[in-house]
């Protein structure tokens, strides 16, 4: 029986010819090769076949390695998108917040192209996480994770094209860089980076998502948390790359403290306990009892409020408007007790010249008289009769020798008679007691005035200051 041989769709009876020519058994199979390869590669597509299996033969060795960059001409262009979902205000004890967010990378990679001939839009391949190439993206100025990234935290998809969608959930501790100084009264701006470790911006590009400039919110982040008040993506300042050149970006979060809080629990208290104290002027100079009770009663009280709180403030070697606050009350509270000692002290005194004190006589009113009769009679007084040096005296003296009764006059007149002996009649020493009363007058009016206008300049300060570091 004679061989036939099929050759281009043609029969030779007689055999083949050059059959033994060996570049053409080589053609045979690569054609073979080929056709195999196109068969497997449209039936991986076809309508039946699973996300896994397509990504099965995506990701083969063979044709997939997960240690080199995407082949693309140029620079590698990484869109990053951040939606908030939960944040807590920064603990002034440790001076950390958490922030809770979504964080979304897209990028190109050709290699994971796909045929349309698939049902599928995109492919899930969450469980092929550790097969495929990922930007090593990490964070800086960071605390801790809060939870570890396990595989119900993100989600990889890719898409016909061959672009990838990595979105990661992270719930970070961050530290926050406030202005204790002007605590609480300052807005503390909390910011944390995102950046490639090993891949430089030549490499690898971080740039937002559509250009946004700040983050997106979810709508139950309102409810979560009072204190954001503004936000802001941008890319890291030059100065701040301490590595060198690698592509970053930086999200800045400006909080606002609720002052409300501090003004209930330390300033309205502080407030009520200083004035407390000045109570103890409108007491009668011998109240003894009621007078110490009110000022140690305040005192201490002072002493535990601030010291309660003090406890969950950061320990900083700079003044803060906290110790500037502090530091007053207390000595105003101090000034009132020592006020009383120096009244109980002067009202004890004995009394010289046996001078007797009318009780109920008000020391102001008893003196006004005298004053402005002084006043009056300095400004009744002609200034040709005053001389440079001179002083006059209006003391009042008597003359016991003027005649049948003694007359009194002024010292700068003479008697009728030149025989009359001037007796001055000194002022006599005030009462102790009056003195007493004199000094708890005049501290009714001084240290309400000075607790005042420290008020108002302590607040005033402090307020246009914190606007002065935001600006």
């Amino acid at each position: 029986m004679k061989k036939r041989c099929v050759r281009n769709c043609t029969v030779y009876p007689q055999g083949c010819p050059n059959m033994g020519q060996p570049w053409m058994v080589l053609r045979a199979a690569a054609l073979l090769l080929v056709t195999r390869q196109t068969i497997a590669l449209s039936d991986i597509f076809e309508e039946g076949k699973s996300d896994k299996e397509i990504l099965d033969n995506l990701l083969k060795a063979t044709r997939y390695d997960k240690r080199l960059l995407p082949p693309i001409q140029g620079t590698l262009t990484v869109n990053i998108s951040v939606l908030l979902l939960s944040l807590a205000s920064p603990d002034e004890s440790s001076l950390k917040y958490e922030v809770e967010f979504l964080l979304q990378q897209q990028w190109y990679d050709p290699r994971l192209r796909y045929s349309n001939q698939s049902r599928y839009e995109y492919l899930n391949a969450i469980h092929h996480n550790n097969d495929i190439w990922l930007p090593d993206t990490y964070f800086i100025m960071h605390g801790d994770f809060k939870h570890p990234l396990i595989p119900m935290h993100f989600a990889l998809r890719i898409y016909r094209n061959g672009s990838v969608n990595y979105l990661m959930r992270r719930h970070l501790i961050l530290s926050c860089q406030g202005s204790l100084n002007i605590f609480p009264f300052d807005d503390p701006v909390c910011s944390f980076s995102m950046e490639s470790i090993s891949y430089e911006v030549n490499t690898i590009e971080y740039v937002w998502k559509n250009d946004e400039d700040v983050l997106r919110k979810s709508t139950s982040l309102k409810t979560l948390n009072a204190y954001l008040i503004d936000n802001k993506t941008i890319e890291c300042p030059v100065k701040s790359s301490w590595r060198g050149n690698y592509s970053c970006l930086e999200v800045d979060l400006t909080f606002t403290r609720d002052r409300s809080f501090y003004f209930t629990t330390v300033f309205i208290p502080g407030i009520i306990l200083v004035t407390s104290s000045f109570i103890t002027f409108w007491l009668e100079w011998n109240a003894v009892p009621a007078r110490v009770m009110i000022g140690v009663t305040t005192m201490l009280n002072f002493f535990t409020t601030s010291n309660g709180f003090r406890s969950t403030l950061p320990v900083v070697s700079n003044l803060t408007a906290m110790n500037v606050w502090d530091g007053v009350c207390m000595c105003f509270i101090y000034a009132s007790l020592l006020e009383f000692v120096c009244v109980n002290y002067v009202g004890r005194k004995r009394p010289l010249h046996n001078v007797v004190y009318t009780p109920g006589e008000n020391p102001v009113i008893q003196r006004l008289p005298a004053v402005l009769n002084r006043i009056g009679i300095i400004l009744a007084s002609p200034l040709g009769d005053r001389k440079r040096g001179s002083r006059i005296t209006n003391e009042m003296v008597s003359c016991t020798t003027c005649g049948p009764s003694p007359c009194t006059h002024t010292a700068n007149n003479s008697c009728p008679s030149e025989s009359c002996l001037l007796q001055v009649r000194k002022k006599e020493p005030p009462h102790p007691i009056r003195v007493a009363k004199t000094i708890d007058v005049i501290a009714r009016i001084t240290f309400p005035s000075a607790f005042a206008v420290f008020l108002i300049f302590f607040f005033y300060h402090y307020k246009s200051y914190s606007k002065l570091q935001d600006d």
